[in-house]
């Protein structure tokens, strides 16, 4: 009986809503599996593309749609942010890194989508994210650190890169051994991937 973790990479961006449900999917279809999770960054609009705006016809029109039934079948409270343009999240996956590092990756990434979608705050401020490193019992510190240091950069440009190549095209986007997902799988679809990696 293999004890070596099966890993499963998920593309998020932080500002997408469905990262924040596809995380409660993903939590559902590895419970009892020895699965290790590896947050990976997809920035969907970098710097400098506009990023968008709630009051402008597109966001809540697709909420209404596609995110808040999909929330309400999961069972996950999450609301519009007001934050307005959306905040560019460079700054927040450079955080992943530093927590990443620490073995608190999973932690991270689930509470700055929380944070974004169920607190209504600007994941792009300092502030913020340092607060939730904080409360990760990691260095806020370390915030400056990484989104100061070169070699943080050129790896998550050289994340970015890896993203491209593999076709990531759309988030939440998991590899699972050799399947593949793109967008919000069913935890059934995903169950069956694991089992058939393990």
């Amino acid at each position: 009986m293999s004890t070596t973790p099966i890993k499963i990479q998920v593309w998020t961006d932080f500002v997408c809503p469905f990262c924040l449900l596809g995380e409660a999917i993903i939590e559902k279809a590895i419970e009892g599996s020895n699965v290790e999770i590896e947050w990976m960054p997809f920035e969907l609009r970098p710097y400098p593309t506009p990023t968008l705006k709630p009051e402008d016809e597109y966001l809540p029109r697709v909420w209404k749609a596609a995110v808040y039934p999909m929330a309400e079948r999961l069972g996950v409270p999450i609301q519009l942010p007001t934050v307005s343009p959306q905040p560019y999240t460079r700054k927040a996956f450079l955080g992943l890194q530093y927590a990443k590092q620490e073995g608190k990756g999973n932690q991270y990434a689930t509470a700055v989508m929380k944070g974004f979608f169920q607190q209504n705050l600007n994941i792009g401020e300092d502030d913020v994210l340092k607060n939730i490193l904080h409360s990760l019992g990691l260095n806020p510190a370390m915030l400056d650190e990484f989104v100061n240091s070169p070699q943080a950069n050129a790896q998550h440009d050289a994340d970015l890169q890896y993203a491209k190549q593999v076709g990531i095209q759309a988030v939440p986007s998991l590899a699972v051994g050799s399947q593949f997902f793109s967008g919000v799988p069913s935890v059934q679809a995903l169950r069956d991937a694991i089992q058939h990696v393990a």
